[in-house]
């Protein structure tokens, strides 16, 4: 009986305390706990997820929503040649001699004589460039197999221009002029447009056209048409056709023969396009 009556006095206090809450607020909480409780678990509500195969592309209205299994990239060149009116010629002295001085007093010397020699055959002097300059010890070494040291023989001193030669009729005459002055080295010679936009501008319109063109063959093959145009890249540039000139130039009473050929100038371009179904 006892111990009846202890839980009793337990039960009584605990029902003392629902009451006070309830007259400080708490009852509101304890009816939301008790809502909350009844409730289901929220993994419970939440639905398994779905693939589903072969599904239409998720819609969008975002002007630059591009859906990757609707587009096409083409990779398309374009040439063109055209005769050129430019030539950019390679050439210098180079000279010996038995002290550094000596060889630069020779060098100059000579390169005096050619400069005079451009100018004389309507070079403009601003269309002359040192493109470089050198002054290097000669050794022999003959007798390293004797285990003796390299012997110093004298000096070389190189002067190398860049001449840019508008007249092409005549460049066989001032190629022998440069020579007959003291010019004993070729390094290059290759031709050019002095002003190549317009080559460029034809050879971008052709690959462009050439890419739209295939990528509407492979929409209209696959049924779809092209859109739009997603983006464009460009690469290429200047490319040299072959051409024929004299292994050496030499100072002869006929000039020396060149033959410029044609320059052609060639662009590629990278283009993705969007595809679509056609408009019924």
């Amino acid at each position: 009986m006892k111990k009846t009556s202890k839980i009793g006095l337990v039960s009584g206090s605990m029902a003392a305390a629902a009451l006070m809450l309830g007259a400080c607020g708490g009852a509101q909480e304890t009816d939301q706990a008790s809502s909350d409780a009844s409730a289901p678990l929220v993994a419970d509500t939440v639905p398994e997820p779905t693939v589903t195969p072969n599904a239409d592309p998720i819609q969008t209205t975002h002007p630059n929503s591009i859906q990757p299994e609707t587009t096409l990239s083409i990779s398309a060149e374009g040439s063109v040649n055209r005769e050129p009116d430019i030539a950019f010629l390679n050439a210098g002295v180079q000279t010996q001699g038995d002290t550094a001085q000596a060889a630069m007093s020779a060098n100059a010397t000579a390169m005096n004589g050619v400069f005079d020699a451009l100018t004389a055959a309507n070079v403009d002097r601003k269309d002359m460039q040192t493109s470089n300059f050198s002054l290097q010890p000669q050794y022999d070494y003959s007798n390293r197999s004797n285990g003796e040291p390299p012997r110093l023989t004298g000096y070389q001193a190189s002067n190398q221009l860049t001449v840019r030669v508008r007249d092409l009729d005549n460049l066989g005459q001032t190629m022998d002029a440069l020579v007959g002055a003291g010019g004993n080295t070729f390094s290059g010679l290759r031709f050019a447009l002095e002003d190549d936009r317009a080559a460029k501008n034809a050879a971008r319109d052709i690959a462009m056209k050439e890419a739209i063109s295939r990528a509407e063959l492979y929409a209209a093959a696959s049924g779809y048409e092209v859109a739009r145009v997603v983006t464009i890249s460009e690469s290429g540039g200047y490319s040299p056709q072959p051409m024929a000139m004299m292994a050496q130039a030499r100072s002869v009473e006929s000039a020396t023969p060149i033959a410029s050929g044609e320059v052609g100038y060639s662009v590629s371009v990278n283009v993705t396009f969007e595809l679509r179904k056609p408009t019924e």
